[in-house]
Order: structure tokens, then C-alpha cells, then sequence
């Protein structure tokens, strides 16, 4: 048992101890885990806090100002980079590497590819080929700073081997390195939907049916769940489309739009809807659902 990466990975276990082991994922606090390590209620400023600061168990030590919490959080994501991804990895080009977390920091849950990454850092004037944009990505995965997750056909019931997106493990460490901005409400939401879904134990992809996406195509024993993450159902259009996205799987597992609106109903044409605080404080089994 160890408290540290710096000297064996997960993906280096099965080599190391060939079926001599059991592997136990710990993410970031949950929700429900950092409102018992605060001791705070579970109302909306709590999960703002959440959002804003993340998971990491030592912040219970830490006052809520900004200015201490970042530094801390930056210190913990400098060690990361430092020791489980450029020094375990030999990472040379250290200069690309930051700009590759950054870009990946502002562009959560963008459908990206190695060479689409690629091509754009050379309309940045940098030059770098796909493969090492891949290894560079690979690396932060396998170091927990990011979620890589993979595109799945739905009716066809396969992986595309082209195009992903990226989830940080972190919320704190994603907005310490990208900024805490209104505008990117969105993109926090899509995050902290993806990371309760890993803590609950779901293997997730992203789906797609026809020329539509799903969020998230969730898996988990022999079961599955289908989620959509809106930041608001104000508009007819985006109920349709959130909601309409989802009606056209056919097929009777559950289906969920996550949302950051409160006051919509519970349900459209069948399709489940659940305000983001009630989501965070599930654990998503079918009961709850």
C-alpha cells in the first residue's frame, strides 16, 4: 500500500504484480464527503464552495479566502507535474506541457484529437507532433490531473478510435489553473457531473446517436445510464434538445438531464430531470432514480 505515485502507477500494476492485487480508485472528495469534512450544510453556497475549490481532504485546515486555498491548491498541482508526470515520464519539453494542461483547463469537455490539439498549437507557433501531444495526454491521465475519456457509437456499440474529451479529476486544480470565470459555468457543471459519476463507480464514455452527442454513457455491473448536463432549461429549445437528445436511444435503461436550475419539473416525456445538488448527493442507484 502506498500514499504515492512517484514510484509505481496504476497502469504499471499489472506488470509489476501480475494478478497479485486488488486496485482501489480514491478520487477527490465527493460532495457529500467535503460537506462532512467542513461540516457545512447542504445548501447551494455549499456546493458553490465545492465547485469553486474542489475535493482536496487537506483544505478542511485551510480558511475559505481565496488567496490561501489557490496558493495551497497550486502547490499540490505543482508536485503532481513535477514528480508523477515529468520527472516518472522524462518529460523534456516542460514548456509544452504547461501549455497542453492549460488548454486542456480551458477547454473542458471539448471534443478534441491528438492531431486537432496538435493543429492548433501550431496556429500558436508551437510545433509538436500528435504523437507526442498523445504521450503528453496519456501522461496527465495516468496521473489522475485529468479524466481522458473516450467516444462511444451507440447504435453501433463501439469505441470510435478518434476524438475525446477531458475532465480534470480536480475542480480546484482546473480553476486554479484556468480562472473561476462566470462564463465557464457550463463547463464546471459538465466536470463535477463526470467526476460523480466516477466516484459512484460508472465506467463512462461519451456517447453519440446519429449526428446527435450524450454526455455521458455511463456503465456499471450490467447496468447503464445515459446523462445529459445542461446549465439551464429556460428556453423550449434547449429543453428539446437536452431532453429530445436522450428519446431517441430506444432502448428502456435510465436517463437522466442533470441541470443547474432547481425550479424545473421533475420529468419531460419520461426523461428524468435532477437539479445538480440532488445529483451530488446520490449515489445514483436505481432507487434514487
Amino acid at each position: 500500500m502506498t500514499g504515492s505515485n512517484s514510484q509505481i502507477f496504476s497502469s504499471d500494476l499489472a506488470n509489476e504484480l501480475g494478478g497479485r492485487y486488488v486496485e482501489f480508485t480514491i478520487y477527490s472528495l465527493s460532495y457529500m464527503e467535503f460537506l462532512d469534512f467542513q461540516k457545512l450544510p447542504n445548501d447551494d453556497k455549499s456546493l458553490e464552495l465545492y465547485i469553486h475549490y474542489g475535493g482536496l481532504p487537506y483544505l478542511i485546515h485551510l480558511p475559505f479566502e481565496e488567496e490561501v486555498i489557490m496558493e495551497y491548491i497550486k502547490s499540490i498541482y505543482s508536485t503532481i507535474i513535477l514528480k508523477d508526470v515529468i520527472q516518472r515520464k522524462n518529460i523534456r519539453n516542460t514548456i509544452f506541457l504547461e501549455q497542453l494542461v492549460k488548454f486542456l483547463a480551458s477547454n473542458v469537455g471539448s471534443m478534441f484529437s491528438s492531431k486537432s490539439i496538435s493543429d492548433f498549437l501550431k496556429n500558436q507557433k508551437v510545433e509538436i507532433s500528435p504523437n507526442q501531444v498523445n504521450e503528453y495526454a496519456m501522461a496527465l491521465a495516468d496521473a489522475f490531473v485529468v479524466h481522458r475519456i473516450g467516444r462511444y457509437d451507440i447504435a453501433g456499440k463501439r469505441l470510435f478510435e478518434r476524438g475525446e474529451k477531458y475532465y480534470y479529476e480536480n475542480l480546484g486544480i482546473r480553476n486554479a489553473i484556468a480562472g473561476y470565470k462566470r462564463q465557464d459555468r457550463a463547463q464546471r457543471l459538465e466536470n463535477i457531473v463526470c467526476n460523480h459519476l466516477f466516484y459512484c463507480g460508472y465506467d463512462v464514455k461519451i456517447g453519440t446517436i446519429a449526428a446527435e452527442e450524450i454526455d455521458f454513457v455511463c456503465t456499471r455491473g450490467g447496468e447503464t445510464l445515459y446523462v445529459q448536463v445542461s446549465i439551464e432549461l429556460s428556453k423550449q429549445d434547449t429543453i428539446e434538445r437536452e431532453f429530445g437528445n436522450l428519446l431517441r436511444i430506444k432502448d428502456n435503461y435510465p436517463k437522466i438531464v442533470v441541470s443547474g436550475e432547481s425550479s424545473f419539473e421533475n420529468s419531460y416525456e419520461g426523461v428524468e430531470h435532477i437539479y445538480i445538488r440532488d445529483f451530488l448527493s446520490s449515489n445514483l442507484s436505481h432507487t434514487i432514480l
